[in-house]
């Protein structure tokens, strides 16, 4: 079992960068893809990025493809998410997340999540 913390969201303006964290304890985190979601109260939790066991393959949804990068390192046990040209639309809680099944966008195949980093852009 692996237990993940998110960190660096807070409040930015638009067209800023902004990277998040999320770090892992427990369990082997080599084991494991990763993946960072958000959710706002109006949607439904989201894709953002995926990343394989050995950050070789890497996996974007449509919106932040050019933006965003998920990048790991496996001796930290860390992942990050490098966000850049916020737009408001990035505004959410933004979670990492854990899978031993592989790299996948879907939210149901991912086993441990985080709680949560709060990301506002502001314009």
């Amino acid at each position: 079992q692996v237990q993940v913390v998110e960190s660096g969201g807070t409040l930015v303006q638009v067209g800023g960068s902004l990277r998040l964290s999320c770090a892992a304890s427990g369990g082997s985190f080599s084991s494991y893809a990763m993946g960072w979601f958000r959710q706002t109260p109006e949607k439904e939790r989201e894709f953002v990025a995926a990343i394989s066991r050995t950050g070789g393959s890497t996996y974007y949804a449509d919106s932040v493809k050019g933006r965003f990068t998920i990048s790991r390192d496996n001796a930290k046990k860390m992942v990050y998410l490098q966000m850049n040209s916020l737009k408001p639309e990035d505004t959410a809680v933004y979670s990492c997340a854990a899978g031993v099944r592989g790299l996948t966008y879907l939210p149901s195949l991912y086993d441990y999540w985080g709680q949560g980093t709060q990301v506002t852009v502001s314009s």
